[in-house]
């Protein structure tokens, strides 16, 4: 099990560094926002969804269409509502 903050700068680094800056923008600017607000669960969760490959993830947020890949759960909800 990992811990807290050791979690907390994994998901920091993976957001800020996705390999496309639109990607890193949008993920960093929506880890910067919830990361602290998140339950350990939770956080798990969004380590998940990061880990992601790109496009899924950016499909989703431009699309709202649900890849079979994205997890139903608090994680999906906060990020289908998310706007820059």
């Amino acid at each position: 099990m990992i811990e807290l903050e050791t979690l907390k700068k994994k998901i920091i680094y993976r957001a800020n560094y996705r390999g496309t800056k639109e990607m890193d923008i949008l993920l960093s600017k929506f880890v910067d926002k919830y990361i602290n607000t998140f339950s350990k669960d939770e956080l798990e969760h969004l380590f998940d969804f990061l880990n992601m490959e790109d496009e899924i993830i950016y499909n989703f947020y431009q699309t709202k269409k649900i890849d079979k890949k994205i997890k139903k759960n608090k994680i999906f909800e906060i990020f289908s509502k998310f706007k820059i």
